[in-house]
Order: structure tokens, then C-alpha cells, then sequence
């Protein structure tokens, strides 16, 4: 049922000073005032019924939170940093922060490279004055110690009464929020937009869009984003529209969720870069959606952040004209952060656009003046190329505290450098490029410097000898990425050439959360450089699109080929059905999918495979999903078409490997399971291993149906050291565990050796040598609880409370999955594919398996023991080490190695540390194994 946040209209304050004298937070007191029943709506997902507040009922919280913060200290002009990631969270405390005379500054948390993100944000520390960090206690945990922060909840729960503190009065020329510019890893630069900016902005803005209170406005995108905070919230704010903000990761786990949410709530003014719509084109395609959509109720979507591919818009209206679409509903748009996004726009497509490859964008709002100059900054007559300068009330005026930069943004006359290349034809604005090094992938910008300098540490690359820049083949939905290195690696190792290829793409990956389009290995001869030595991207990317790289490219796939197989062409409906959408998911032509390649070989990541999972159960129209254990021991096309297709299906046994990597001519490494049961923390580490040692997971029982868990920690060990042995008869074996799994490796390792074999690497990755749980005995709330954790479907504040709190309130034959099922972000689960009574299966068998483990007492010893260790869930490191970790020297015959690595228990394997992990664990194995 829809919850609704409502709070009886207030008058906003009396103001002596005429409307030219306005600041940014009359918009809210306005909106409150003059349209009470109107507000916002805040959903997970399509299907959300979401919570709704009124103007009114935000403005209230607001004041709360602007007197929380005038009580921790906070005067006006401070800096507050927001680092919170959902809207519901982030637009009180961006108001908050605007009525107490704060200037606040979203930021996106950096989830998979901590030093780049400690590195961020002493950056803004730096910068912004040792701000304020409002944030979520999860978020908080990423934060270097030192940090000033205050958590969200805490301001939001400040005593009745404390809202009656004054609000203060900005002038219009005061700095109102910073946005931060996509920069150097740690160096972003923050564009100061004052509160004449805004509403400028505002007003042009709305003289183009026309919104009024009958509309209703949708927003997926995420607050760091200047289009988000502007166009989709600022902007219906100001004409007094409803608003409807849902979780980007629904629109990006299903395209089609952006149709529903339009019609069920009748949106009329909506935000898209280009490639969504490539993505909702591909979708229809693939399946007619499975009912109507009435999409009659939306005027237009402004489509920014990317150049709109004409053919991708012009079908995405063509396919969606039989469901009431308007066929001008499409407005390609610039703006930047600088100009408070967008600024110039286009009503006319796709008409006027028909001869082009990229749509034109338009004429600029009202006050706004555009040129094209060249580069003395001479203006170019109608039609010549050059680039385009901005001028107005709505462009920014300074980068804060960077006066170089600000500097090089202007022209001696004032106006301001956008660095994008284009031409004026008729008084309507073309861009055809940019002038700085950047790449913009799905609407997102990226550095070319940032990702160059992470593969220039891999092993084999030739420093300096890196570039990556982008591409777009001609009808293509957005740029793609190009990587061209060179390497110090013999011509004749093609193993190794390919693992160094293996690494770039998941360097990539980790880093920037996509794939590159293409992985280019060339000679140092191929890289332009300049007389200071700076690559020539721009020339390279030239020198691509004409073919020059044919022979390289030829080579490289060949290389390819040897190392993952000859290719074998799908066979039969459903291995081309599984194979098109390897290919959908990896952006390849189906003809480059062999139906006996890999998924971890194409790519494939552990969120990948929830990916595939639901993809494989919408197209098989099954109702069951397929389980994640028939993908992970059947990941090629060929192997799970076998075991899905009903003529071709065999019973199959439990087996409790998993193969996750198979190339390598080294001692494999079998890696035994956390206490949850499942390997899925595995695979992103296996990616590493390829040419190296195959990379074996062993899962627990009781997953499949008809399979009983383990009654006792004896026979689990029997079962996994008899399976361990069919994949390798005879040592020396390499056998590493994780958590729970690392607790087992001892038992393991001694059976083998009782069976006359040798275990050269034992690896205990962040557990002691006893299965048990800090806090005693783990019983059904507290296994639930850390399975949950562990799946990211609650916070680590909840972690800790909860088992309490659910104890007390849960009656004896009551199941605390359901509650804490009901806690769960509805974007989280749908990412998992995990529905309730999954959750409760799951959850039984890892409360089983912690029941036979905190019966096993450990005896005998090993050899010795590599122990990687990171921050402790609970307690501090060097007691973590000193009175658990090091229990391990009892069971040990030699000398021990304790191994400090980044992260915490939880996140040690996750993409934020894997890369170094794997480094460490790689040079570790090799050391025990002598190379072996």
C-alpha cells in the first residue's frame, strides 16, 4: 500500500525583495505553498507502490535537518558533502543543507578501488575545507577514519521543535550547491553554481519544456549527475509538478520497466541518454512486450550525457508509435555541469535530422548565447567546425578554489570553453567530437588517463605504452571503448599474451564497470606520440575506423582462438536461443560465440551471472529459474543447452566442483566455500587464474532439489576430498577455503595427507581454525541475518541490531526470513533473482552448516598455513590476529605465514579488492607450489 508523507501547506516567509532577489530555496517554499497536494514519489522498482511526500511534508523535513545541522555546527557558507545514493535520502538532505545556508556537493561512492576512492575524498577534503560527510552508516564505512561525517538518520530524527531555527536568507550570487566534474582519479574539480544560476536556469528552462502542475516528471538517474538534481527535480519543483524518482538499477535491469513506470504513472516529461534507448529497441525486438503500453501521456523525454544515434531514436519512435507515442517526443539536448545541465535543446527530430548520423540539438534556451570559435578564439561564420563557447545567466563563473582551471575555462571576452567540437547552421547547434581526452560510454564520462594508468601496473605491459580511447561503428547506440597497449611478453608465449589480454579486460571492468569493445595489442611503432610523448588517441582512433589495425586485430583474434578453442557453431534452437544472449550480454555478433566457450572466458562476472540467470528464464518461459549451480557447472552454451533442453536433459548427481576457470598448465587451486554454501564470491577471483592454474570451487549440498544437506562436518570432508581427488588423482595439491571454507581446509588437507598425498598450498582466507561464530552458537535469526549481510540485502547497522530486536518481537514458530526478506531493497533482490522461498531454503542450509561445523574440535596438524586476513567484522585487527588468527600455529608443523590484505571480512573478495587480492594469493601459491 502506498505510504504517504503529508504535512499541512505553510505559508513561505514574508520576503522585502522582488523576485530578481529570489534564491533557490523559495522554489521549495513556493511549491509547498502553492501546491500542497503535489510532491514526490519514491519507488525501487516499476512495480513499486514506493512511498509518496508531499511539498509540503519535504520542506518540514528539511527545516528539521537544517537545524540539525546549525546544532552540530554547521554556519552558512560551510561545505556538506552528501554521499547517499538513493533519492529519497538525498533531496531532504540537499534542501536541509540549502536552508541552513550550507552548500552541498553529491558525490557517487567509488565501490571498486578503495585507494582511488581514500584518494577522492581527501581530495575534497582538501578542496572543499574539511566538509561535512552526510551519509548512511553503510556508506560511512568506506570512509577513511578521520572523516567528519553524520549519519542521515540522525539528522532526520532531530527532536520535534528544533525546525523553528531561521532559514537562512541567500543572496542570489551566493554559492547554492557544487557539482563535481568527471576528472583525474582524486582531482575533480568543483563547478560552483550560485542561486541565480538555478534559477535562471529554471526559467529558461521551463520557457522551453512548458511544465505546469498537471505534469508529472520521471528521474532514474542518480544524484551525481547535475541532469538528475536539475532537470528532473529543480525543474518540476519549480512549475509545481509531481514527481516520480525510481532506482536506476530497475530501468537498467529491465529497459521495458521505463514503459511501465510512464504509463502506470502517466508521466508526461521524462531523462534519457541515447543508450537506453538502444536498449528498450532491443528488448521489443526480442520480446513483444506482454501487455499495452498507453505512453499518450508523455510529451517528451530530453536525451543528454550522450549524442543521439539517429537510426536508435528514429526506431525507438517507430516502435513505440503503436502505443501512443508522439513521434516528436524525442529532444536531444546539451548541457554540461556548467551550464546546469541542460541549456540547449531540439523539438524538431527526427525530421530535421534525416541526411545525419547524429542528431542536431537545437537552439539555446532564453538568456543563453553559444559560438563557434576557433582556437584564438576567433568566431566561425555558419557552418564551419570549431569549438562551441557558452554564454549566460544559467553558465557557472568559477571552479572553487581552482582559479588555473577557471582561468582555462574562459575567453579573454567571457565566454566560457565547452571543449566540444561542432558547427552553427542556421542558428542550430551540431557537435561532432570533443576536444578533451574523455570517453562517453551509456551517457557516463570517463578519463582515458584514469583507466591507462591502472593497466600500465599489470605485469607485461610496456609502460607508457597504453591507450584507451573510443569508437562507434556506424549505428551503434553509444561509443565503445578501445584498448591498444603494448607488451614486454615473447611473441611466442601466446598463453601468456592471452592472460595479460584476460587481465586488461577485467582491469577494465573492476575499474569502470563495462567491458571494452575491443582489446588491441600493438607494436610500440603503432602508438603516435607527441614531442613531450603524449599518446595521439584522436589519431589511433583514426587509424582504426580506416582499418590500419586490420592485421593486428587478425592476429590477436587468432591468438584468441588457439588459447579458448576453435569456434563451433551453435546447434539447434536452444543453443542458438543460449548463445544470442551471451552475445546480447557481452556486445558480440552471434556468430562470435562458440557454443563451447566459457561464459567466465567471454567475461563473464558473478553479477554476470544473475544477469544470465534471469535472461535464461524469461526466454525459456520456464517456471522455476535455472539455478545458479546448472550455470556455474555448465558454462558453456553447448553444456547448458544439455542440461535445459528437455530431449537432451541427463540426471545428474550432485558434484560439489564447480569449474570456474580450466586453462593453465599449473597445479589447480580447489577453493572450498563460505558458510553460506554458495561460490558465487569465487568467480571474479577466478578471472585471474586463466593460463595460469584452473580455479575449482566446491559448493555445499543441498541447493538442488532431492539433494539432503551434510548431517555432519566428517562427511562433508569426505565428500568434497573424494571429489577434489577425481579431478586431480594425485598431488601435490593447492587447496585454499574462505570464511567457513577456511576453517575446512584443515580437515581437508589432513584427510589427503592421510591418504599418502601432499598438500603443498594450504590457504585460510580470513577465518581461524574453529568454526565458530563470535557472538556463540549461530541460530536461525543469526544465520539469517548473515546470509543477508552477506548478500547486501541490509546494512551492517542492521546486521548488528537485528538479532536482538528480532528475538524479542518474533514468536516461537515464526521465521525470520520474512521479516528481514520485507527489509530487503526490492532493486537488490530483483539483481539476485532471489524470491522468498529461495531465501528461507538458503538460509537452512547455512544454518546447517554452521551447526556441524560448531560441533567439530580440530586435532592433527598440516605443514604450514598462508593466513590472509583483513578487517574484522568485529573487534580490531591485531586482536583479531593475535587471538584467533594465530590459533592456527597449534595445527601447524612448520612456520605459518599471516598475510595482511585490503578490505574487511566481507568485502575482501569483492570488486572494490579483488585485483589486489588475487595478486597476493597468485604470488603466494606460487611461492609453496615452486612454480608448480
Amino acid at each position: 500500500m502506498l505510504t504517504t508523507v503529508v504535512e499541512q501547506p505553510v505559508a513561505p516567509p514574508s520576503r522585502p525583495h522582488r523576485m530578481q532577489s529570489m534564491s533557490a530555496a523559495d522554489l521549495l517554499w513556493r511549491a509547498a505553498y502553492l501546491h500542497p497536494d503535489s510532491g514526490l514519489s519514491f519507488l525501487s522498482g516499476a512495480d513499486d507502490q514506493g512511498a509518496f511526500m508531499t511539498y509540503p511534508a519535504l520542506l518540514d523535513e528539511a527545516r528539521r535537518i537544517a537545524s540539525a545541522l546549525r546544532l552540530l555546527g554547521r554556519r552558512p557558507g560551510d561545505k556538506v558533502v552528501l554521499l547517499l545514493e538513493l533519492a529519497r535520502d538525498f533531496i531532504p538532505a540537499f534542501w536541509g543543507c540549502v536552508l541552513a545556508g550550507c552548500v552541498p556537493c553529491p558525490v557517487a561512492p567509488i565501490r571498486n578501488d578503495p585507494p582511488r576512492w581514500d584518494k577522492t575524498i581527501a581530495h575534497l577534503r582538501a578542496l572543499l575545507d574539511d566538509p561535512l560527510v552526510v551519509t548512511t552508516q553503510a556508506l560511512e564505512s568506506t570512509l577513511a577514519r578521520g572523516t567528519p561525517t553524520a549519519s542521515l538518520r540522525s539528522l532526520r530524527d532531530a527532536p520535534q521543535g528544533t525546525h523553528a531555527a531561521p532559514v537562512y536568507e541567500a543572496s542570489p550570487e551566493d554559492p547554492a550547491v557544487f557539482v563535481l566534474t568527471s576528472g583525474s582519479t582524486g582531482n575533480s574539480k568543483a563547478v560552483v553554481l550560485t542561486h541565480a544560476n538555478l534559477l535562471a536556469s529554471m526559467a529558461g528552462k521551463n520557457e522551453r519544456q512548458r511544465l505546469d502542475a498537471s505534469d508529472v516528471a520521471l528521474n532514474w538517474i542518480s544524484f551525481d549527475h547535475v541532469a538528475a538534481l536539475l532537470e528532473a527535480h529543480l525543474l518540476p519543483l519549480y512549475a509545481g509538478a509531481r514527481q516520480v524518482h525510481v532506482d536506476s538499477a530497475a530501468i537498467l535491469a529491465d529497459p521495458l520497466s521505463f514503459l511501465r513506470l510512464i504509463d502506470r504513472h502517466r508521466v508526461s516529461m521524462t531523462f534519457a541518454p541515447n543508450f537506453l534507448f538502444g536498449q528498450i529497441n532491443a528488448a521489443i525486438r526480442q520480446r513483444v512486450p506482454d501487455r499495452a503500453f498507453d505512453l499518450s501521456c508523455l510529451r517528451h523525454i530530453v536525451s543528454g550525457g550522450e549524442a543521439v544515434v539517429v537510426e536508435t531514436g528514429r526506431r525507438f519512435l517507430e516502435l513505440l508509435a503503436p502505443y501512443g507515442l508522439t513521434q516528436r517526443a524525442l529532444w536531444p539536448a546539451f548541457g554540461m555541469s556548467e551550464t546546469c545541465a541542460g541549456s540547449i535543446y531540439s523539438r524538431v527530430f527526427p525530421e530535421d535530422d534525416v541526411a545525419r548520423e547524429f542528431a542536431a540539438l537545437g537552439t539555446p534556451v532564453i538568456g543563453l548565447e553559444m559560438r563557434i570559435a576557433d582556437d584564438e578564439a576567433n568566431v566561425l561564420p555558419n557552418g564551419e567546425l570549431g569549438e562551441l563557447q557558452l554564454r549566460g545567466p544559467m553558465v557557472f563563473q568559477r571552479y572553487y578554489r581552482n582559479e588555473e582551471a577557471t582561468r582555462a575555462a574562459f575567453t579573454d571576452d567571457g565566454w566560457f570553453r565547452t571543449g566540444d567540437l561542432g558547427r552553427i547552421e542556421d542558428g542550430k547547434l551540431s557537435l561532432v567530437g570533443r576536444s578533451k581526452d574523455s570517453i562517453i560510454v551509456s551517457g557516463a564520462n570517463y578519463f582515458s588517463h584514469e583507466l591507462e594508468t591502472a593497466i600500465d601496473q599489470l605485469d607485461g605491459i610496456e609502460r607508457s605504452f597504453v591507450a584507451a580511447f573510443p569508437t562507434r561503428p556506424k549505428g551503434a547506440d553509444t561509443e565503445s571503448l578501445v584498448i591498444a597497449y603494448a607488451t614486454t611478453i615473447d611473441p611466442a608465449d601466446e598463453a601468456r599474451r592471452h592472460q595479460l589480454s584476460v587481465a586488461v579486460r577485467n582491469t577494465t571492468i573492476l575499474l569502470w564497470g563495462f567491458r571494452p569493445s575491443l582489446i588491441l595489442p600493438l607494436p610500440k611503432t603503432a602508438f603516435p606520440k607527441t614531442s613531450l610523448g603524449k599518446i595521439q588517441r584522436a589519431t589511433m582512433r583514426k587509424r582504426l575506423e580506416a582499418g590500419e589495425y586490420a592485421a593486428e586485430l587478425a592476429a590477436a583474434g587468432e591468438i584468441a582462438r588457439r588459447q579458448t578453442g576453435e569456434h563451433v557453431p551453435p546447434d539447434g534452437p536452444i543453443e542458438t536461443a543460449i548463445a544470442g544472449v551471451f552475445a546480447d550480454m557481452f556486445g558480440l555478433p552471434l556468430d562470435a560465440v562458440s557454443a563451447t566457450a566459457s561464459f567466465f572466458d567471454l567475461g563473464g562476472t558473478s553479477l554476470d551471472i544473475l544477469t544470465l540467470q534471469q535472461r535464461l528464464h524469461v526466454m525459456l518461459e520456464r517456471t522455476e529459474p535455472v539455478s545458479l549451480v546448472t550455470i556455474l557447472q555448465n558454462p558453456s552454451v553447448r553444456a547448458l543447452a544439455s542440461h535445459l533442453e528437455p530431449t537432451r536433459r541427463r540426471t545428474h548427481e550432485y558434484d560439489p566442483i564447480v569449474p570456474l576457470q580450466t586453462t593453465g598448465s599449473k597445479t589447480p587451486l580447489f577453493c572450498i566455500h563460505p558458510g553460506v554454501g554458495e561460490v558465487l564470491v569465487f568467480v571474479n577471483l577466478a578471472n585471474y587464474f586463466v593460463n595460469d592454474r584452473p580455479f575449482y570451487a566446491l559448493r555445499a549440498r543441498g541447493f538442488n532439489k532431492g539433494e539432503t544437506p551434510f548431517r555432519s562436518l566428517d562427511e562433508l570432508v569426505e565428500t568434497y576430498v573424494a571429489a577434489i581427488r577425481r579431478r586431480q588423482p594425485h598431488g601435490p595439491y593447492a587447496i585454499a577455503g574462505y570464511s567457513y571454507g577456511g576453517a575446512v581446509v584443515l580437515p581437508v588437507a589432513q584427510r589427503l595427507e592421510a591418504l599418502g598425498e601432499r598438500v603443498a598450498f594450504i590457504g585460510s582466507i580470513d577465518a581461524p581454525p574453529l568454526i565458530k561464530h563470535p557472538r556463540g552458537k549461530v541460530d536461525a535469526v543469526e544465520s539469517a541475518v548473515m546470509l543477508a549481510f552477506f548478500l547486501s540485502l541490509i546494512d551492517r547497522e542492521q546486521m548488528e541490531r537485528l538479532p536482538d530486536s528480532l528475538r524479542a518481537t518474533l514468536g516461537p514458530n515464526e521465521d525470520p526470513c520474512e521479516s528481514i526478506y520485507a527489509l530487503a531493497p526490492k532493486s537488490r533482490l530483483m539483481e539476485l533473482g532471489l524470491d522468498l522461498p529461495h531465501f528461507k531454503a538458503w538460509s537452512a542450509i547455512a544454518l546447517g552448516l554452521s551447526d556441524i561445523g560448531h560441533a567439530h574440535r580440530p586435532s592433527g596438524t598440516v605443514e604450514a598455513v598462508s593466513i590472509f586476513y583483513a578487517d574484522p567484522l568485529w573487534g580490531t585487527k591485531a586482536d583479531y590476529l593475535e587471538q584467533e588468527l594465530k590459533r592456527w600455529n597449534a595445527f601447524a608443523r612448520g612456520t605459518n605465514r599471516y598475510i595482511e590484505v585490503g578490505g574487511e571480512h566481507h568485502t575482501m573478495l569483492d570488486v572494490r579488492h579483488v585485483a589486489a587480492f588475487q595478486a597476493t594469493l597468485r604470488a603466494e601459491i606460487d611461492r609453496a607450489m615452486q612454480g608448480r
